[in-house]
């Protein structure tokens, strides 16, 4: 026993160094590994690329391809950052939505933007009579991952992200990887396939989320908030000349009135006055108060390391 003396500072305990890879949900992990293993078999067999990549000349009839080239990452940056922003931007949203609605989400984006991408590859062959656009392949996890940045612009939108020496809310991220996606394409050519992913990803999620999307609170789809409509993507003084045109979209897709819950009312798509805003703040408080318990989770189990790391040191 050491007596008369002071105990030694606090240290975390063995392990302790892998505490930021703890808490991620077992959906995410095992989205993980897929896009791993997948990664790892197309550096073993690249012949894999031409079944499991977006290939569009090739697309009918490997029409899976719109499924599997989301989950594959042929290089190892790509690989790396996806499975990065996969388990923290799932650690944020899949307490809030549960696993049933985000692995519903992932695959929804998924496809839709490899249909997207698809269509777009054959409408530019068909302007440009290039084959390059038909024979290239397409694929990578950054759709869905754009489209996870939306839904965390929709839930934590006021939220401070830490970016190097920047602080940017979470509301203006999807906004500016796109950004920044759309400008290094233009020195970076070999980025420029992956542009079509980002941006059609983005869109893609705004959709789902906007329009589909069931709200277990409500019943009703989507998220009428002003907070969450297409101009919000963009600086206000751009807002006045998109919100006629995103009306043209939000009245194909939406409609003037919605269907009302299981007892058959109906309900005029047009809200109450203040309940966007009432929506709005529920979701934020849903997602601040669970990013406030994780947090609060993370520090007692610091504490409860610490302590019994300063207990096992008296001991000595």
């Amino acid at each position: 026993m050491m007596s008369g003396s002071s105990p030694p500072p606090p240290s975390l305990p063995a392990g302790s160094g892998s505490f930021f890879f703890r808490g991620y949900t077992k959906l995410c992990k095992g989205l993980a590994v897929i896009l791993l293993l997948v990664h790892l078999v197309v550096q073993l067999f690249p012949s894999a690329v031409t079944y499991l990549a977006l290939i569009p000349g090739r697309t009918i009839p490997f029409a899976w391809n719109l499924i599997t080239a989301g989950y594959v990452e042929q290089t190892i940056p790509g690989v790396v950052v996806s499975i990065i922003g996969l388990l923290l931007f799932g650690k944020l949203l899949e307490p809030l939505w549960g696993s049933k609605e985000l692995s519903k989400f992932i695959f929804i984006v998924n496809f839709s933007t490899s249909a997207c991408v698809f269509i777009t590859a054959i409408v530019l062959y068909y302007i440009t009579q290039q084959e390059i656009y038909l024979y290239t392949p397409l694929s990578g996890f950054y759709g869905v991952l754009s489209g996870l940045l939306v839904g965390i612009k929709q839930l934590l939108p006021d939220q401070e992200l830490n970016l190097f020496v920047l602080k940017v809310k979470a509301k203006w991220i999807p906004s500016l990887v796109a950004v920044i996606s759309v400008f290094v394409s233009f020195f970076v050519k070999d980025l420029m396939s992956y542009l079509p992913v980002v941006l059609f990803g983005i869109y893609m999620s705004w959709i789902y989320l906007r329009y589909f999307q069931k709200r277990l609170e409500t019943g009703l789809k989507g998220d009428p908030s002003e907070e969450f409509t297409f101009s919000s993507f963009f600086p206000e003084v751009l807002r006045p000349v998109l919100d006629p045109i995103a009306s043209i979209f939000h009245r194909l897709l939406c409609g003037r009135s919605e269907r009302s819950d299981a007892r058959g009312q109906t309900l005029d798509t047009s809200p109450l006055p203040g309940s966007d805003s009432i929506e709005a703040n529920r979701r934020r408080e849903r997602g601040q108060r669970a990013l406030e318990q994780r947090l609060a989770e993370k520090l007692a189990a610091v504490r409860s390391s610490e302590g019994t790391s300063l207990d096992a040191a008296d001991k000595v």
